[in-house]
């Protein structure tokens, strides 16, 4: 079984904090749309979730056993695991996609615009960048653009990071991350 990976879980060194998975597959879903969103009673900043919707997002498979899943599934407490499609499922660059089992995405429509008190931190979003960046740049320009709420509260805590799966963010990459950052809340500022 496979566990699409859309936000932190990209971070190979991130999905390590949890639980053994076998290699990244970098892909697109349709019919899930990303956005930054405030998820009450649960974590203390604004995570990545997806609903089930029209639009795209692009991520990683990642294969799990039972005992894994399982761990993820506490990791990712607050979140609906539901199974997707493998029809949904397109391959990012030369590879063809020959899996079997269930994939599963955890889902949340239950959630608010990012706030002051639980804004986008920027160790969460350089932990998913950098997962994105080991893929190349052309994902992470990806998931910048599949992404929505980019224009909400924002705190820069690389100085005292709060996200407690940052993983491997190198510092080379913390340039890019800034500008892709910055052109994002462009984006989402000119469409509002």
């Amino acid at each position: 079984m496979y566990i699409f990976g859309y936000g932190s879980l990209i971070n190979a060194y991130s999905r390590q904090r949890t639980g053994n998975t076998g290699e990244a597959i970098p892909v697109v879903v349709d019919g899930l749309q990303r956005h930054w969103g405030k998820i009450e009673g649960s974590y203390p900043i604004s995570p990545l979730v997806v609903v089930q919707q029209k639009g795209q997002c692009n991520g990683v498979l990642v294969k799990v056993d039972a005992l894994a899943l399982a761990e993820f599934d506490k990791r990712e407490h607050g979140y609906q695991r539901v199974e997707i499609q493998w029809d949904n499922i397109t391959c990012v660059g030369n590879q063809s996609l020959e899996l079997k089992g269930p994939v599963w995405v955890y889902v949340n429509d239950d959630f608010c615009s990012p706030c002051c008190q639980k804004p986008i931190i920027q160790s969460y979003v350089d932990t998913v960048l950098a997962g994105c960046l080991a893929i190349s740049p052309q994902f992470a320009e990806l998931f910048m653009s599949t992404t929505n709420g980019w224009q909400h509260a924002y705190e820069n805590d690389r100085h005292q990071p709060k996200y407690g799966n940052l993983a491997h963010v190198f510092d080379q990459d913390k340039h890019v991350i800034d500008q892709l950052v910055q052109l994002a809340i462009i984006r989402s500022q000119q469409s509002l």
